[in-house]
């Protein structure tokens, strides 16, 4: 027979269709359950009522169990309609109904937030079981009709084969029952499915944009740092990941980024990077709400660093931001260290209990300070902040650029002096001793020491003996570990041409280098020769044959052994390094520095005070004689760290009158800086307006340890009208004005 005459000849066998072969206790099992169920839900039914019958009835969930319940109950009025055909596997779908209630009640109940996406994932999930479980009932019950009959396992291959548009054709059903309810799945399968990947793809995309989330296995497992800011701006996410990073101990952390913004597509291009894909995490949230935080598992969180907003306007608001954000962290963990980034001084105090709080503005104003105390330690300390391999500017045609370029990649290491092979060998010398025989040596900078137990002192001079114990800080372009030991001057004879001096002592080396002082950076003059043909040293020594340039030459034997107190307060341009500074001698020379300053101080007051015809309040006739050093009186700021200043006595206090440089008072007549006839130059600070962190532009230029004479006048050029309590601060420190303008004016 053909396939054509075997199709159109194919019985159905409707009696094993419609019937099926049910015992009674199984009957009287299904008719109960069918009962409870159905009675359950006219009741759910009934409760729910709102008004319309029709809505609660017409429902997918109640046609469906009327459709599996009410066949039963019609059984028990005949004996015969037992072994009736109902298809019970519909109940499926109201047990995906139930499931999706009972997570949401056991949320509900658990108080515990259920993610979006996993909610719609568990969906998909249970519609893909009830599609494919009822094709594979429904198919292997009809075709029992059938020539070809089907076992479970058959029909769940051939529902697998038809819906993955496979198509073997290896089975096959064969009768129209079966092969309409196959249309009809694949129907409900193309509309049903569509909807809910949509939904789910939906979700996925806005899960996307709003972050992952830290789970807890690998909080556990892993170390993680968040990060909370209000605006993922790429410049500074950039510079804190570097920065991160560039500790060798740090490699291995996790950084989470917490923000409420949404990521921009140079922030994604970002964190694809696979430098930063496998370590950074982006959680879209706020730190302020407590299911953020715990998304990103702080509690178990290693640090917590908040950046200051910088999206707002109005600084103080974006202080008032950050305070918060900090405050709720402090609430959620309590034993979690925070680093705090604000910008007006006047808001440290409110996150006191931070570990570090840095402060833009009191930072900002004390670096330009002391930018015009030592000119370019602004551009020194930016370098050092900043991680740098020293490439910048390699390929650049400018010599100076080049240089620039390769030396910005020194940094600040610190090892301990025992472990050392740049400085072990100096222990029981004296500091500068260690620093500039190490810069001769290796080339690197000691620039402070942490003796043990203690601060950590800043170019202690020559009065700090190094010890074993120290911790030396030094400045070089990579750290001692990672250094390869090559000698500056390997063979400095060779490299004199024979015009060196050896300065001979009990271990030292060759030197081929001076300092301008003791206690001063030590400077390599490795290309200085004299101009003329020989430079003596102590009675001289000529170079060897003719025509041979000189280098610089040190003091002989017997100056090298100790200082001379007159060569000190002469500050001499060569002058030999010791091992050891006597005591007597260190306090000879402080002795005669102290009087040399109070001898040009009081040149300098001699001087000026002749031709002065302002008062002593508003003048500078007077600015010796009435400072006087001690704290300020008054901060304009809570939290402001006391130092030692030049401040005017309490009966020498200027008036705000006097503090207004272009402004006549009843004390003063001058309405120009002309006529205050300052001795030294004058400083100019242009601000928008009289900020709080101008004072710690004003401390470090009033300084204790500065000489008198060498104060400048300071002069705060404001485009706004100061407030009382900040003109009260000022009005303490000598040679401090203020006036109306702008530098675009």
């Amino acid at each position: 027979m053909s396939a054509e005459d075997y199709q159109n000849n194919t019985v159905i066998n409707w009696a094993a269709i419609l019937c099926v072969d049910r015992t009674d206790v199984l009957w009287g099992i299904q008719v109960t359950m069918a009962a409870i169920s159905l009675v359950e839900t006219l009741l759910v039914t009934y409760l729910s009522y709102k008004g319309n019958i029709l809505q609660q009835i017409i429902t997918f969930d109640f046609i469906v169990e009327a459709f599996t319940t009410v066949p039963f109950i019609v059984t028990l009025t005949d004996k015969r309609f037992r072994h009736l055909f109902i298809p019970v596997f519909l109940n499926c779908w109201l047990a995906k109904s139930a499931l999706e209630n009972m997570f949401n009640d056991l949320h509900r109940a658990l108080q515990k937030v259920q993610s979006a996406l996993s909610h719609q994932l568990m969906i998909l999930c249970a519609t893909l079981f009830c599609v494919f479980f009822t094709s594979v009932c429904g198919i292997e019950h009809l075709q029992r009709g059938g020539r070809v009959h089907l076992d479970l396992f058959q029909s769940f291959y051939y529902v697998i084969v038809t819906f993955s548009t496979v198509g073997y054709g290896d089975y096959v059903p064969d009768i129209w029952p079966s092969q309409l309810f196959m249309i009809v799945m694949i129907c409900v399968t193309l509309v049903v499915l569509p909807a809910q990947l949509e939904q789910l793809v939906f979700t996925f995309m806005e899960r996307q944009k709003q972050g992952g989330t830290y789970s807890r296995h690998r909080a556990l497992n892993e170390k993680h740092v968040v990060v909370c800011t209000t605006y993922l701006h790429a410049d500074v996410v950039m510079d804190f990941l570097n920065e991160f990073y560039a500790h060798p101990m740090l490699q291995d952390y996790f950084v989470v980024l917490l923000s409420p913004c949404e990521l921009d597509p140079t922030m994604r291009m970002i964190l694809q990077v696979p430098l930063w894909a496998q370590r950074v995490i982006y959680v879209q949230g706020s730190a302020l709400k407590d299911a953020d935080l715990t998304r990103v598992r702080l509690a178990e969180a290693e640090a917590c660093f908040i950046l200051a907003a910088r999206n707002y306007a109005d600084r103080t608001a974006a202080d008032q931001h950050t305070i918060l954000r900090s405050w709720a962290v402090k609430d959620f963990a309590p034993d979690c260290p925070q680093y705090v980034q604000v910008f007006r001084p006047e808001n440290k105090v409110h996150v006191k209990f931070a570990e570090h709080v840095v402060c833009e503005d009191e930072f900002k104003y004390a670096l330009l300070a002391n930018n015009c105390v030592c000119p370019g330690l602004s551009t020194l300390v930016t370098l050092l902040l900043h991680t740098s391999r020293g490439q910048e500017g390699q390929s650049s045609s400018e010599e100076w650029q080049r240089l620039y370029g390769k030396c910005s990649g020194n940094e600040i290491y610190h090892i301990c002096m025992k472990d050392s092979n740049f400085f072990g060998e100096y222990e029981g010398k004296s500091f500068t001793y260690a620093s500039f025989h190490a810069h001769r040596k290796y080339g690197v900078a000691l620039v402070a020491v942490q003796p043990e137990g203690k601060r950590i002192l800043l170019n202690p001079g020559p009065h700090h003996i190094m010890r074993k114990g120290d911790i030396c800080f030094y400045m070089s372009i990579t750290k001692e570990e990672n250094s390869a030991f090559i000698l500056a001057h390997p063979n400095p004879d060779k490299e004199m041409r024979g015009a060196s001096i050896r300065l001979h002592r009990t271990g030292s080396s060759r030197i081929t280098t001076t300092l301008g002082s003791t206690g001063t950076v030590a400077l390599e003059l490795q290309h200085t020769r004299s101009r003329s043909s020989s430079l003596a040293a102590g009675g001289g020594e000529h170079a060897a044959g003719t025509g041979v340039k000189n280098r610089l030459q040190l003091p002989r034997d017997g100056a090298a052994h100790r200082l001379s107190v007159q060569s000190m307060s002469r500050r001499p341009s060569i002058a030999p390094v010791p091992a050891v500074l006597d005591v007597l001698d260190a306090i000879r020379m402080q002795f005669e520095e102290n009087r040399a300053e109070a001898d040009a101080d009081e040149q300098t007051a001699d001087d000026g005070g002749k031709d002065d015809d302002n008062c002593s309040v508003c003048s500078d006739s007077t600015w010796h004689d009435d400072y006087v050093v001690d704290y300020p009186r008054q901060t304009p700021y809570l939290a402001a760290s006391p130092r030692l200043v030049y401040r005017l006595r309490e009966c020498d206090r200027r008036p705000h009158c006097c503090l207004q440089i272009t402004v006549q008072c009843e004390h003063n007549q001058a309405t120009s800086a002309k006529d205050y006839s300052w001795r030294n130059r004058a400083i100019i600070l242009a601000a928008d307006y009289a900020s709080n962190g101008i004072y710690n532009f004003i401390v470090p230029l009033r300084a204790h340890f500065q000489p008198r004479s060498s104060l400048k006048p300071i002069v705060l050029l404001l485009e706004a009208q100061p407030d009382p309590a900040f003109l009260d601060a000022i009005s303490w420190f000598p040679l401090v004005y203020w006036m109306i303008g702008s530098i675009d004016w």
